[in-house]
C-alpha cells in the first residue's frame, strides 16, 4: 500500500514540474497538426513567427512539444537516446518548386529539447 502513495506522490511532484506550455504568437496548433507534411500552406505562413520565437520551444518535453506541434512527420533515434522530431514545412512530396523546408527538434536521453533548427 505504501509503496503505491509513494509512486501516486513522485508521479504528482514529476508532472508538477513541467513547464508550462508557452504561448507561441502566430501559431494555429490546429492549422499546424493538420497540415501533415506541409502540403497545403498553412506550417509555411507561421515559420517565420515560429523562427523568431524558437527558444520557447526549447526545455520543453517530448510530450508538451506533442501537444503543441502534433505527431511529427519524421523522427530519427540517434546515439545516446537522444531523438530529433521533424516537421516538414515545404515537403519534398508536395512542394511545386525546389525549396524544402523543415523544423528540427532535438531531444536529450531525459525527453527534454535541446536544439531548434529550421533548415
Amino acid at each position: 500500500m505504501k509503496s503505491g502513495y509513494y509512486f501516486l506522490l513522485l508521479t504528482a511532484f514529476v508532472v508538477s514540474c513541467e513547464r508550462p506550455l508557452p504561448t507561441i504568437s502566430g501559431l494555429d496548433g490546429t492549422k499546424w497538426k493538420n497540415d501533415k507534411n506541409g502540403c497545403n500552406g498553412a506550417r509555411q505562413s507561421m515559420s517565420t513567427s515560429l523562427e523568431e520565437q524558437k527558444t520557447k520551444l526549447q526545455g520543453l518535453s517530448e510530450t508538451q512539444i506533442l501537444q503543441l506541434l502534433g505527431r511529427p512527420d519524421q523522427n530519427e533515434l540517434y546515439k545516446r537516446n537522444q531523438k530529433f522530431y521533424y516537421y516538414w514545412i515545404a515537403g519534398p512530396d508536395c512542394s511545386t518548386d525546389s525549396t524544402k523546408l523543415k523544423l528540427g527538434i532535438r531531444f536529450t536521453a531525459m525527453g527534454i529539447s535541446k536544439e531548434i533548427s529550421f533548415d
